[in-house]
């Protein structure tokens, strides 16, 4: 795909782009209209620029992927999707009314209102969670209003779909969410809870309620892990006559402690529809932060939890391994490409929960800057992007068991290990080319994985007879690392 944007004007696939109405830092927003759609329409297409951050293009195919398996009154209805070889977008409908952001300049609201909005957005995350997917970025420019009141959630490119691939978790090792309303155990690398967003609908409650954030805006890593040990401002030391249970049940939502929040958003909900039946505890009367004593003990306690790169999956590694096929998508030879596919399939065999990820490698500089388009303006990374899902179209496999990741890194062998460590990968496919003296000399990829890999690793070459056509999967042969 081309690196530039379409004008109004342009048709995609029959979709007539009318107007531009936001014009964000990952994704340009459209108003479009279509012969065969009475609905309002509105077409998401995401901005591939030379420096654009490739966590932008893995969080839109997580919105390609989850966006249409959702259902009801609490999320835009879908309508289509643009793959990546051609021009990738989303068409939605549009959402008539404004953003709970616009309410944050009104800031601070009466408790009833505070209640009242919690209330609506509480009931859409239980809709949500009912269809297995966390939000993962609650925040008011994410919860829109029909005009009967329903809180619509919007923007799903860092959530978790609970019974398909994480690729966020499986690729990138940050913290992934809005800085002033990231859950501590999403700082940890947890994306699994859906107590996650209860937290940041805390975090908006109290805003709400008081006007202002009780965690700043923290813009790094170091920033986001204060909130393992440091715990907010009670809001009615800012506001002393909002009412106890409203600041019990804020405080509770804020809990570092996953376990000490609600158990649901319906739960939450109902104590923001019944403030009489709300149990006050000490939260209730508190009007300072905690001393000394119990700040310190929150930092020892946090002191050994960095952000652990780990995918929280349903499933027990024995039930549903994780297979990973490594294809050089650019110097790749179809004879080879064959033999992969071929061995591949053969251990997609072995069960019904076998997973394949699909895994390449963008080599990048240790030193000095590089270029993310080609000469003919392309998108180095979504070319790389297509050419796996072209690889791996002849499988046939079904979402759920199937993602494609993009790695960028300076050396690959270094890129395809890490990837197998972080997401408890059982068995690596892989290519090895025609050896050469130059190869024999420097070592080659393959030869490294074997040696370090953590699981079982299959090196697989084409012979004289797949490269006449004939897909042979020759020394196919698994080699076993301690």
């Amino acid at each position: 795909m081309a690196a530039h944007e379409p004008e109004a004007g342009a048709v995609i696939d029959g979709f007539r782009l009318e107007e531009a109405l936001h014009r964000g830092g990952m994704a340009t927003l459209w108003r479009v209209s279509h012969a065969e759609h009475a609905l309002p329409l509105i077409m998401k297409i995401p901005r591939l620029r030379a420096d654009d951050d490739p966590a932008a293009i893995v969080g839109f195919e997580v919105e390609q992927m989850i966006l249409p398996r959702l259902a009801g009154p609490h999320v835009p209805r879908f309508v289509a999707a643009g793959d990546f070889s051609t021009q990738p977008y989303l068409v939605m409908e549009r959402v008539p009314g404004e953003s709970l952001r616009a309410r944050l300049a009104q800031a601070p609201l009466p408790a009833e209102e505070v209640a009242d909005i919690g209330t609506r957005v509480a009931l859409a995350l239980q809709a949500l969670h009912a269809q297995h997917v966390i939000h993962l970025d609650v925040k008011p420019s994410n919860v829109l209003f029909r005009p009967d009141g329903a809180a619509v959630l919007i923007d799903f490119g860092l959530s978790h779909h609970t019974q398909l691939p994480d690729l966020l978790a499986e690729q990138f090792h940050l913290p992934m969410g809005t800085g002033p309303y990231i859950a501590p155990e999403q700082v940890l690398g947890v994306r699994s809870d859906p107590r996650s967003d209860l937290f940041a609908l805390g975090v908006t409650l109290y805003h709400l309620a008081t006007g202002e954030r009780p965690f700043g805006n923290p813009t790094s890593v170091a920033g986001l892990r204060r909130r393992l040990y440091r715990d907010p401002l009670p809001p009615r030391a800012l506001k002393p006559e909002l009412p106890r249970w409203l600041q019990e049940v804020i405080l509770r939502c804020l809990e570092v402690d996953a376990d000490a929040r609600y158990a649901s958003a319906a739960q939450l909900a109902f104590d923001l529809q019944h403030p009489a039946q709300v149990a006050l505890s000490p939260r209730a009367e508190r009007t300072a932060r905690d001393g000394l004593f119990a700040r310190w003990r929150r930092w020892f306690r946090a002191i050994g939890h960095e952000p652990e790169h780990r995918v929280e999956a349903n499933r027990a590694s024995t039930l549903a391994p994780i297979v990973v096929a490594a294809i050089d998508v650019i110097h790749g030879e179809e004879a080879l490409a064959e033999a992969l596919r071929t061995a591949v399939a053969r251990h997609l065999a072995t069960g019904p929960g076998v997973r394949l990820a699909c895994v390449t490698v963008q080599r990048v500089p240790r030193i000095g800057m590089d270029t993310a388009v080609d000469r003919e303006g392309r998108n180095r990374h979504v070319k790389r992007l297509v050419a796996l899902k072209n690889w791996a179209r002849p499988l046939e496999l079904p979402p759920e068991r199937l993602s494609f990741h993009v790695l960028e890194a300076p050396d690959a062998a270094d890129a395809l290990l890490d990837y197998a460590r972080n997401n408890r990968v059982d068995h690596i496919v892989m290519g090895a080319r025609a050896s050469s003296s130059l190869r024999r000399f420097l070592g080659s990829v393959s030869a490294r994985v074997v040696a370090e890999a953590p699981c079982s690793v299959t090196v697989v070459r084409a012979t004289r007879e797949a490269a006449r056509g004939e897909a042979v999967a020759a020394a196919a042969d698994d080699w076993h690392t301690v």
